[in-house]
């Protein structure tokens, strides 16, 4: 209980609900003063550091619920100055988790600056690696983080709830989802160099291919690992129809989607134009030239979060937010082109409400790894792969916008460049920063569905937790708003007396707009 319920706090102001589209407040409370503060953190089993706070009366009616980013790492600021060939090695030290998302999104930027188009064996080098990555994040974030609320329940026992208790009770799913990974990991040490922070893609190409020998070593063991994925799909699937509560009773709201999409509609993790659709399925824009992301999407900074809040410009802010990621690439795309995944989709579409639902994010996602593996069979098996025609350069440009569909969601990099070849501007939009706004309003569906007037225990602020681990955010990736965030220093002396304070107060956001 402790580790969730971090701390209760009383007396504690109430902010203005019109600070964000994300605060809300069921009722206006008679003496704000009296409401007290609970405070979730950490979040567990997600990549990097945040919290949620809500804001209780003497009832225990919630009154205001806010997830908060609370750690700044501050990529846009800090390459500029450095030469645009390092930046693909660079930022993905973003995160240990998905840095070959980064490591392409950055080099398909660089492929625009640099002139380049891109020769048939290096594009199919770069898609094994992304196809190898996903894969990997899928299983690490189902099997490792996701599956022991799903097995267990909600509200199971806290030292039960995690990959050990897993392993214990269903050691078969914990091996197979460590084999996932460690198979899709295998991919990206051959295709980048190393499993974590490779060098493998580079402006204009990619710097190795695959030998026969490698090629047959992977293909040795697709098979089993199409199995296993096809095996992943059909346990959510029963999940499911053993839940209904997962369908439109657990933090179900409707919302737009952004994804790419192929020519064709079909579903591309790798390239593509940008496809949204809003809550009833209709377009809001279609194949949208991806360097020209800006004139669709626009960023809002809050004072309380170090994440920024996208949303569609035709839209406003308060209508405009959506969500990206497996459940909106799965939903907005008119086909996947691999068999087994386009049969689960269908079986998916056919769910009705549950194609909104908060934890179908979990069901795609395991669509999406059931498609990576049929195309890793697939791109394994063609020659291009140990082709040597690997890089490509034309005419240098000023400017690179890079799109990929990261594990998690629609990935933007967007950097421009002086005539010394130094990074002047950079902007990333992460799928984590998409999501900001559709991850706050799981918790508050949450919120009203599971806290509003119950006594608290650990078991229902997991349910919170719950929620956010279904986007499988990635927060470290999230935080680059500068400038917003106010900062208050006090110094104590021995006895615990304030003897100094400093406080920096909210100011305009001083991040790099695209150009």
């Amino acid at each position: 209980m402790a580790s969730k319920l971090n701390r209760i706090l009383s007396p504690c102001p109430l902010r203005h609900s019109g600070e964000s589209a994300m605060t809300f407040e069921l009722e206006t409370a008679a003496h704000p003063e009296n409401l007290r503060r609970v405070v979730i953190e950490p979040v567990t089993r997600v990549e990097g550091h945040g919290k949620v706070t809500l804001l209780m009366d003497e009832n225990n009616r919630v009154h205001q619920a806010r997830f908060h980013i609370v750690e700044f790492r501050g990529f846009e600021k800090f390459i500029q100055g450095r030469p645009y060939t390092e930046v693909p090695v660079l930022v993905q030290r973003l995160c240990g988790i998905c840095p070959v998302s980064h490591h392409l999104a950055a080099t398909k930027a660089m492929d625009q600056i640099v002139g380049a188009t891109i020769t048939p064996s290096a594009e199919k080098l770069r898609r094994l690696m992304h196809m190898g990555q996903i894969l990997q994040s899928h299983a690490l974030h189902f099997f490792y983080l996701a599956s022991p609320d799903l097995l267990f329940g909600f509200d199971a026992e806290v030292g039960q709830r995690n990959i050990v208790g897993v392993a214990t009770a269903f050691p078969d799913i914990a091996r197979q989802g460590i084999a996932l990974r460690k198979y899709g990991q295998e991919i990206i040490r051959l295709t980048a160099g190393k499993r974590v922070h490779g060098t493998g893609s580079i402006p204009g190409g990619v710097n190795k291919n695959l030998n026969r020998a490698e090629r047959d070593g992977l293909l040795a063991e697709i098979d089993q690992i199409i199995a296993w994925s096809l095996a992943a799909v059909q346990m959510v699937k029963k999940l499911f129809s053993d839940r209904p509560e997962f369908y439109t009773g657990f933090g179900f709201y409707r919302s737009s989607f952004m994804s790419l999409v192929r020519p064709d509609g079909a579903l591309d993790l790798y390239h593509g134009g940008l496809r949204a659709r809003d809550e009833h399925g209709q377009d809001i824009f279609d194949h949208l030239d991806t360097d020209r992301y800006w004139d669709v999407i626009h960023e809002e900074v809050k004072p309380w979060s170090y994440m920024k809040f996208p949303f569609i410009r035709s839209r406003g802010p308060e209508e405009g937010w959506y969500r990206v990621g497996p459940l909106a690439r799965v939903n907005n795309c008119d086909f996947i082109p691999s068999p087994l995944a386009e049969q689960e989709r269908q079986v998916f579409k056919q769910a009705g409400d549950a194609t909104h639902a908060t934890l179908a994010y979990h069901w795609t996602r395991m669509i999406e790894m059931l498609h990576c593996a049929e195309v890793i069979r697939e791109l394994l098996l063609d020659d291009d792969l140990s082709g040597d025609d690997l890089v490509n350069t034309g005419e240098r440009q000023l400017r690179g916008v890079g799109v990929i569909e990261a594990p998690r969601g629609t990935l933007i990099h967007h950097y421009r460049i002086n005539e010394d070849e130094q990074i002047v501007r950079a902007n990333l939009i992460v799928s984590t920063t998409h999501n900001n706004h559709a991850m706050n309003e799981a918790i508050r569906q949450v919120a009203l569905q599971y806290l509003d007037g119950q006594e608290l225990t650990e078991g229902l602020l997991n349910h919170i937790e719950v929620a956010i681990r279904a986007f499988d955010p990635c927060l470290s990736c999230a935080t680059h708003a500068l400038g917003k965030m106010p900062l208050e220093v006090e110094l104590l002396d021995a006895a615990g007396t304030q003897v100094g304070r400093l406080v920096k107060n909210s100011e305009e956001p001083d991040w790099c707009a695209p150009s």
